[in-house]
């Protein structure tokens, strides 16, 4: 099958030419989920290096039950849910390593996070885009684990209640009811760094007063 055949696959359709081998049949499945399952991983790791590992792992775990697929679920549902499971796992094995590292003297790791802002914005929108980004971010990150996770599915994804119910393996009341905490804890968080910034905007600092000072001595 040609390039054009393959992009014009069903869900369902692009499994099985996953499983058969066809060209460009399993990219056309990661460049179609990509964004989906990395936020989803990245909602339940909180870093991206561990989310864009677990979404790696997740693919060739996929590829290698391409052939198992039936279809019970949508793709994105099925790939989804493999995420979850990987992305859990790897969770575990952290906190089983951590609780081991902290006993030994001086095992402390540090990590940095940088993500580049809008190329066409000018260095000052695209640096206050990015530092609302982060401020958005560290609120999710900040959220309890469940709770941090349906809501990334649900308002970031913006799948439905049921597919959120589905993924996670719990109630649709559930989703609901962590969505509805979620969205509440943000505004919370968010109103409360807005009313910090808001009281701290134009500061009068140090330098600033020095500089309108020592102007003024020079004049009189």
């Amino acid at each position: 099958m040609g390039k054009a055949g393959v992009a014009a696959a069903s869900g369902p359709e692009l499994m099985a030419l996953v499983a058969a081998g066809a060209p460009g049949a399993f990219e056309l499945l990661m460049r179609t989920h990509n964004q989906r399952l990395y936020r989803t991983a990245r909602s339940i790791l909180r870093d991206d290096a561990e989310a864009e590992d677990v979404v790696q792992e997740a693919y060739l775990l996929a590829y290698r039950k391409a052939a198992s697929f039936r279809g019970e679920a949508s793709v994105s549902t099925w790939l989804t849910r493999i995420v979850v499971n990987e992305a859990n796992a790897r969770l575990r094995r952290q906190q089983r390593r951590d609780g081991i590292l902290r006993l030994v003297p001086g095992s402390e790791e540090d990590a940095m996070d940088d993500a580049p802002g809008g190329a066409t914005d000018r260095p000052e929108e695209a640096a206050l885009r990015l530092e609302a980004r982060r401020l958005i971010e560290a609120r999710i990150d900040a959220l309890p684990e469940r709770l941090r996770t349906v809501f990334v599915l649900r308002a970031v994804e913006d799948m439905s209640a049921g597919e959120t119910a589905a993924v996670l393996g719990i109630p649709e009341a559930t989703v609901r009811s962590c969505f509805f905490r979620a969205r509440a804890m943000l505004r919370t968080a968010l109103a409360r760094d807005f009313d910090e910034a808001a009281a701290s905007a134009f500061a009068f600092d140090g330098a600033r007063c020095d500089r309108i000072v020592a102007a003024v001595l020079a004049r009189v």
